[in-house]
Order: C-alpha cells, then sequence, then structure tokens
C-alpha cells in the first residue's frame, strides 16, 4: 500500500508553487557554471529555507551527471526527534510540489536485516526538514529518470556508532549507479545558538566565523573521520550534519572507490559584527571519484 511522505515545508521553507519553484531550481543551478560529471557520486549540501541556502545547495547538485544513478541514499540529521541511531523511512514515496521520489522499499528492507537500524514513523519523517529541503533539488536534477531514494534519518549517533554504520553502508558506495546526498548546515553563531566563538585575530566575527567553518571544510576535504571528530571535540563547531557527515567519511574510508570530497561554495546568512548579531553558514561540496 502506497504511503506517501507529504512536502510539509512547501509554502514555508521554499515555494509550493510547482513552475515557481521549478524555474527558481533551473536559474539557481546555470548559475553555478559547473559542468555535470558522471564520476560526482555524492554531495553535501544544506538545508535551510531556499531563500537563505538554496543558491548556495545549487553549486553541490549543479554536478550531478543523473544518466547512470538509479537510487540516492539521503543522509539527513534529526532536528526534533531524540534517537542514538539511524532510522529508516517508513514511506513509500516522497512528494515534491515539482515530482514524486519513490523510496527504494527493497534497500530499505535489506539495510533493515542488518539490525542495526531503528524505523521512523510518517509524523517523525514529515517533522523533519533536513532531507526534505533536497528533494526539490534532487526531483530537479533527475527529472525524467527513473530513481529511487533511500532516506535514513541519523540520530545522535556515538563516534564508534557512526564508524559502524560507515561501514555497514560502506559497500554501498562502490556501486557506481548509488548516490549520496549528505545533509547539513556549518556553524550557527549567536547567542541563539548557544554558540559564540571567536578569535579576534580573524578581525570581524563573521571572518573568524569563516576561519572555523573553513577548517572543518579542510579537514572534511581529508576524508579522515578521526581528524574531524578532534576538530569538533576542539571546537564545538555547530555543524548540525556533523553525525551525517562523519558516516558519510567512514563509507568513503571503508569503501574500495576512491572518493575525494571537494568544498565548491561557502555562503553565511548575515555578517556577524557585534555579539548582538546571529548567523548560519552554508557549505557546498562534490563527492568525485578519483580516476
Amino acid at each position: 500500500m502506497e504511503k506517501v511522505r507529504q512536502p510539509t515545508h512547501a509554502g514555508s521553507w521554499y515555494t509550493d508553487n510547482p513552475t515557481k519553484l521549478s524555474s527558481d531550481l533551473e536559474e539557481w543551478l546555470s548559475a553555478t557554471g559547473l559542468t555535470k560529471s558522471p564520476d560526482v557520486r555524492g554531495v553535501i549540501a544544506p538545508h535551510a529555507g531556499y531563500s537563505y541556502s538554496g543558491r548556495a545547495a545549487a553549486y553541490a547538485f549543479a554536478n550531478i551527471d543523473p544518466t547512470n544513478i538509479s537510487r540516492i541514499f539521503l543522509l539527513g540529521p534529526s532536528h526534533h526527534f531524540y534517537t542514538p541511531k539511524c532510522a529508516l523511512s517508513t514511506a513509500t514515496v516522497y512528494k515534491t510540489p515539482i515530482g514524486n521520489l519513490p523510496v527504494d522499499v527493497e534497500m530499505i528492507k535489506e539495510i533493515r536485516a542488518m539490525g542495526k537500524f531503528g524505523m521512523m514513523d510518517l509524523r517523525v519523517d514529515e517533522a523533519e526538514h533536513s532531507m526534505e529541503v533536497h528533494l526539490p533539488y534532487l526531483a530537479k536534477v533527475f527529472e525524467g529518470h527513473n530513481v529511487k531514494v533511500v532516506p535514513i534519518l541519523v540520530g545522535a549517533v556515538s563516534a564508534e556508532n557512526e564508524a559502524m554504520y560507515g561501514e555497514l553502508l560502506a559497500k554501498y558506495v562502490d556501486d557506481p549507479k548509488n548516490f549520496f546526498s549528505v545533509s547539513s548546515d556549518f556553524c550557527h553563531w549567536g547567542s541563539r545558538f548557544n554558540y559564540m566563538h571567536y578569535d579576534n585575530t580573524h578581525g570581524a566575527i563573521h571572518k573568524s566565523i569563516e576561519a572555523l567553518d573553513k577548517k572543518g571544510m579542510d579537514i572534511i576535504e581529508t576524508g579522515d573521520p578521526d581528524a574531524f571528530k578532534k576538530y569538533l571535540l576542539e571546537f564545538e563547531n555547530t555543524i548540525c550534519g556533523r553525525h551525517p557527515i562523519s558516516i558519510f567519511l567512514h563509507m568513503l574510508k571503508h569503501s574500495s572507490s576512491k572518493i575525494k570530497i571537494n568544498f565548491l561554495r561557502y555562503e553565511q546568512s548575515s555578517q556577524c559584527q557585534t555579539m548582538r548579531d546571529s548567523s548560519v553558514s552554508y557549505a557546498s561540496a562534490a563527492a568525485k571519484l578519483e580516476t
């Protein structure tokens, strides 16, 4: 029986007008000037409302050549629902205003059989925005292609379990028909986020935030999940998708394909000048097969 996950954030986080949504996405994708590559096997992209991070996200999604891909693994952090595990979707289709993405129910069964994954009910699934915000971009890029999604909600996973999940999922990286869409914003800075790290050697606050984020991005590019963990422990940077990113790093480390992550865009929602200000950072990356 069909079980539809509705696009609950359409009309607020992004437009629910299909024509406008479609033209916005096309405009942002073409504005990047990037070339599609069949070697791009994954992305890291932000998940804020499109007025904030839509343009930045395009720098991830514009790299995708949809020709050979038939399955997209979605890895998104859990903002509202506490679980120490990764949880799989119970939906059979993810709806977007510009086309539906069927869930790969067989793959969900296969992963569930590993015995390490929980399940999230539709209510939890629809409350979470981290994966939904990637869906219109994926629906646009994969328009006219038969593709299924494998949504994995990543909970408050321990370092040991990040490694465990990464090892379990690594084999899927080696299948060139699989693609990975990893959802994360970067630094959430300001008193409302309870995070105000400031190194004044960089000058203005927004420059300090940028230096902090870039340090994390450089470490992610090395592909070393342990170095990333060390960075997070040292600076406590409020990267909300740190668990999905860590699992992805472990997946790449344990796969037999040589895949390198490169960041292509960095933006901030606003430029913090005083301690009363706040901002969220957005970074977009492509994970590319090294040939």
